[in-house]
């Protein structure tokens, strides 16, 4: 398929050097984009949430991800392991993994914060 676009000067000079390279590029771009247009699931929602409100440390290290993520992100890592998944499920693991760095990171200050006080 062909397609014809008209971009800015600017653009269009910055995509030179890659112009055989344009539709991996355009690819790689749209893989992305799904994970910031799509509403967060109801699990992620509530933990940003929860992470956001200034939450107590014995609140934080209650966090638990709810059954259906967990078997939605063990589904995504074994077809990640099997090399079989789509460019949006790639963004789709990537923000759950990133979501739970972010709560392993905010576990650990709160057991420290905990284990500080007598």
């Amino acid at each position: 398929m062909q397609i014809t676009l008209n971009i800015p000067d600017q653009l269009a000079q910055q995509l030179q050097p890659y112009h055989d390279r344009l539709p991996e590029i355009l690819e790689r771009g749209l893989a992305t984009f799904p994970a910031f247009d799509r509403p967060l699931d109801l699990d992620e929602q509530t933990i940003i949430t929860l992470l956001a409100s200034r939450p107590t440390p014995e609140q934080i290290l209650a966090i638990r991800p709810s059954s259906a993520l967990q078997d939605r992100m063990s589904e995504l890592l074994a077809q990640n392991k099997a090399g079989s998944l789509s460019p949006a499920q790639e963004a789709e693991l990537e923000r759950y993994l990133t979501l739970e760095h972010l709560v392993r990171l905010a576990k650990a200050h709160a057991y420290s914060l905990l284990q500080a006080d007598p």
